[in-house]
């Protein structure tokens, strides 16, 4: 009896245990937590000192602002220095204690390969081997962080180093690679170049027309678009362009994932705390509303290393000072509030 007992007991957990994760969310809104990926030109470079992870009190911080998930960028050079070689264990148990902490939070976090397609400042343009080395490098992480509802696998940042018509096969040769081999995971999937939502649509050959087919046997493949309000979108400046700007930019392209039965996701988009750029980014987040495309989006960005930057969101206080988080948090959405958990199941005496 005691052993049936612990065997009905084991069953309850593991199904409580699963009624959270990555893949229940409806949707994923949150933030970039930038440092991991710091210091480009020193790699790999030493950690506390050229790049940092996030402590668990910033995490908890982020998670009391009712965020769902953390876009967490780190540099491919750190995670793998050589390239097809074996990754570099100590980098993975730090991703590992951070995403660990994060999901003890109620996070779901996201690798943010965050390379723009270069490798040790060697393009992946033209380039096969690197391009291999890419398909390597996630086969790799994917079998270090196999739980699909705790992480979810954004492939590369802004690809800009390499060409679009490039990108496009190279993106979905790596997807269905990491689904022979048995990923589970979220998969995010950037558009080419800058990977802009305003030129979704531009060149010769477009980000639409390369993504238009996308296809994932396990229909959990979402595109990345990045946003920036300033008027080079370039997130760099403090001008905003005014909220209806963005009225038809959002409208065609919810417009193409429906027609081409795609999903998106808002990576990177980010704004100055002046009160015309704060009505531009509330205008911004609402245009994100229809759930059967939209499933989420990470602001640019917080982490403690920002000094002075505009965009940047405080992550020190007790209170979020910082007025984008006042909107951000208006638009994060918590999974529904759970029942109160049902009592274990009592096995009858035998």
């Amino acid at each position: 009896m005691k052993a049936l007992s612990l065997i009905f007991f084991s069953l309850f957990l593991a199904s409580v245990q699963s009624q959270a994760g990555c893949l229940d969310l409806p949707r994923l809104t949150g933030v970039n937590v930038a440092g991991a990926e710091s210091n480009s030109t020193i790699l790999p470079g030493e950690v506390n000192k050229n790049y940092i992870y996030p402590t668990p009190a910033e995490l908890s911080f982020i998670a009391e602002q009712k965020a769902t998930v953390i876009r967490l960028p780190v540099r491919w050079e750190r995670v793998q220095p050589t390239l097809n070689g074996p990754l570099n264990q100590e980098e993975i148990g730090r991703l590992q204690d951070t995403i660990r902490i994060a999901n003890s939070l109620g996070l779901c976090v996201m690798i943010d390969v965050h390379n723009y397609a270069k490798y040790f400042g060697n393009s992946m343009k033209e380039n096969p081997t690197l391009q291999d080395g890419f398909v390597n490098l996630w086969l790799k992480l994917a079998a270090e962080f196999s739980n699909a509802d705790t992480t979810i696998f954004d492939l590369m940042n802004e690809p800009k180093n390499i060409s679009v018509v490039e990108w496009g096969p190279l993106a979905k040769r790596t997807l269905a690679e990491l689904r022979k081999a048995k990923a589970k995971n979220i998969v995010i999937v950037s558009g080419g170049k800058w990977s802009g939502l305003h030129d979704w649509f531009s060149g010769d050959v477009s980000n639409a027309t390369l993504f238009a087919d996308l296809k994932d046997p396990l229909n959990r493949t979402i595109l990345q678009v990045h946003q920036y309000i300033d008027l080079d979108y370039s997130g760099t400046t403090t001008v905003c362009r005014p909220p209806e700007k963005f009225d038809n930019m959002f409208a065609r392209i919810t417009e193409w994932a429906k027609t081409n039965q795609q999903q998106l996701f808002l990576g990177e988009f980010g704004t100055p705390a002046t009160a015309e750029c704060i009505a531009t980014l509330e205008k911004m987040l609402s245009l994100m509303n229809d759930n059967s495309v939209w499933r989420g989006f990470t602001y640019w960005a917080v982490g403690r290393w920002w000094n002075n930057y505009p965009f940047a969101l405080n992550l020190s206080s007790s209170v979020p000072t910082a007025p984008q988080w006042v909107i951000l948090k208006k638009y994060f959405q918590q999974p529904p509030a759970r029942k109160s958990a049902p009592k274990p199941p009592t096995v009858d005496p035998i």
